[in-house]
């Protein structure tokens, strides 16, 4: 018997659907999202999400890593918050054009003050830490560490500090979209976190995007 393999995702198969989900939006963050796949690696990530969880996205932005599984049916239900306003509003109009019937929430949290209650068999920080101080950026790991479920992933992508010309460049980006000059997270500042705290990292990655530099990592509670 036959079988039609399965299309993996790509960029460019990515931003086409999110060109979909954020068409008519007609504001400059919404087309950003267009263009994101090609910047931010999400199809290697993809793979990292187990089949049917629940996940949480904390700093969710425009909510376009949340609606990507959700149209692809690789997650079960979802929530995600964020602290500005516009960014809620183009997710959850985002989520309206979803094609599957996934619960997808979105609501205006700040990862410093607002969690939800409950737990989650992934929670996931993507290029969020970085906009987060230095000295509290062990809170915001800890309470997505408390959100995760016995045995759940954590799952954090940051922006590399290294080559130094692509962190710089990661640094300009943030500086002009979101009027704010970061300080990168070297990779080992979290790890010697997870060791301090007892938490197995069990994958790591790192992928280059034109003049952007990635690296992520998964642990298990």
């Amino acid at each position: 018997m036959s079988t039609t393999p399965i299309a993996l995702p790509t960029a460019a198969s990515l931003s086409r659907r999110a060109s979909i989900l954020y068409e008519g939006a007609g504001t400059f963050r919404a087309k950003l999202q267009v263009l994101r796949p090609y910047i931010c690696p999400f199809e290697l990530l993809f793979d990292l999400i187990p089949d049917g969880a629940t996940i949480l996205d904390a700093g969710c932005g425009s909510g376009l890593w949340l609606a990507l599984l959700a149209d692809a049916g690789l997650i079960d239900s979802a929530c995600g918050f964020d602290s500005s306003p516009e960014a809620i509003y183009l997710a959850r109009r985002a989520l309206s054009k979803v094609t599957r019937p996934i619960p997808v929430t979105f609501q205006l949290g700040d990862a410093l003050d607002n969690w939800p209650h409950e737990t989650f068999q992934v929670v996931s920080l993507i290029d969020v830490l970085h906009h987060i101080p230095a000295d509290r950026r062990e809170y915001v790991l800890d309470q997505a560490v408390a959100h995760t479920s016995q045995g759940g992933l954590l799952l954090v992508k940051e922006m590399a500090t290294h080559p130094a010309y692509m962190a710089w460049c990661n640094q300009v980006h943030d500086l002009l979209f979101a009027r704010q000059w970061v300080e990168l997270m070297p990779a080992e500042t979290m790890h010697a976190w997870s060791r301090s705290r007892h938490i197995r990292r069990i994958a790591s990655g790192a992928a280059s995007r034109l003049w952007y530099a990635h690296e992520w990592s998964v642990f298990q509670k």
